[in-house]
């Protein structure tokens, strides 16, 4: 009986901007924003490793010194990490491009801005069915959970996708942002230029020139839980549903200080967070090196500091002293 195919290198797109996420993504790079208390690529990078990828590859781009700080040379997921660095965005088909001479001719790609928590069996069998297609491009899929809101992929019976749907569009599986693809797909781009996957690359692989599906882009279903961390609410959504899962208590971020007379109910508490007697919070986020001061009565707000404020370019915040408090929900 053959032995599975060894996992292939991994690329993680970390360069976005998380324009979203703000006024979070001013303080952070978005995938290294604490997701139950561990940064969301550092539990991307965990996921990899259970399953044996060895090697990973990160592109950076927006807040780059947040993920470098994080993830350094990969030691704390047990995996190998390098960087591809994007002076300017080149999107998800133009950062795998950029990052071809640190991979191999099969390569991994999962997104750094939302968490798919697949089984380790899971992915191996994402790259086995790969394998054996002989699809140039394998996406991992689950039911779609909120087809209003998500755009999807569109498949046949034999699982070869026919289209790429807009939310609200026809009956889909969602695209979990995990996927493998063979480095040919990318490797006649030119250097250096933007180029999209989705809406690009993808769509012109589907069909052939008599309409019917080419099989050059295959789904393959996985399952698992998938947590959006697009919005404010999401993100903190997702950070207390993990928490919960993993029935690990929240706990705020290192060197933050919280006092004893202080009541937090469903809060994300980042690194270096200063919270005064008698503050009373409930479902907030407190992002680095933001002081509450006494007595601070906050409800689904998300707290950063002044210039991080100004840095979002966002201007529906209450200042509170040094701080300025965003509704979460904006």
């Amino acid at each position: 009986m053959a032995s599975p195919p060894a996992l292939p290198p991994a690329l993680v797109l970390t360069a976005g901007l998380g324009t979203r996420l703000q006024p979070l993504t001013s303080v952070r790079a978005k995938p290294a924003a604490p997701v139950a208390g561990r940064a969301i690529v550092l539990r991307i990078l965990d996921g990899l490793a259970r399953a044996g990828v060895t090697d990973a590859v990160l592109n950076l781009h927006h807040r780059p010194e947040t993920i470098t700080g994080a993830v350094g040379c990969g030691e704390a997921s047990g995996i190998r990490v390098r960087y591809s660095w994007e002076p300017r965005i080149l999107g998800s088909a133009g950062g795998p491009r950029q990052a071809l001479p640190l991979l191999g001719p099969r390569l991994l790609i999962v997104n750094g801005d939302t968490l798919a928590d697949l089984a380790a069996e899971a992915l191996a069998g994402l790259v086995a069915a790969h394998a054996r297609s002989g699809a140039a491009v394998t996406l991992a899929v689950m039911p779609h959970p909120d087809p209003a809101r998500y755009g999807g992929v569109v498949s046949d019976h034999d699982g070869r996708a026919l289209a790429f749907s807009r939310a609200g569009g026809p009956p889909s599986d969602h695209f979990i942002g995990v996927q493998v693809a063979e480095a040919s797909v990318f490797a006649d781009l030119p250097a250096g230029v933007p180029a999209a996957t989705i809406g690009e690359v993808y769509d012109r692989m589907l069909l052939n020139g008599g309409g019917r599906p080419t099989g050059a882009i295959r789904t393959h279903r996985v399952e698992g839980r998938f947590f959006d961390v697009g919005t404010p609410a999401d993100y903190l959504a997702a950070s207390l549903a993990l928490a919960l899962a993993l029935d690990e208590p929240a706990v705020a971020g290192a060197g933050s200080v919280v006092d004893s007379s202080a009541s937090l109910t469903r809060c994300a508490i980042w690194d270096r967070v200063t919270i005064g007697p008698g503050c009373r919070l409930h479902e907030c986020i407190v992002a680095d090196d933001v002081s509450l001061p006494d007595g601070a009565n906050l409800a689904r707000r998300v707290m950063v500091t002044s210039a991080a404020a100004r840095a979002s370019g966002r201007h529906d915040g209450q200042p509170i002293g040094d701080t300025v408090a965003f509704p979460i929900d904006a």
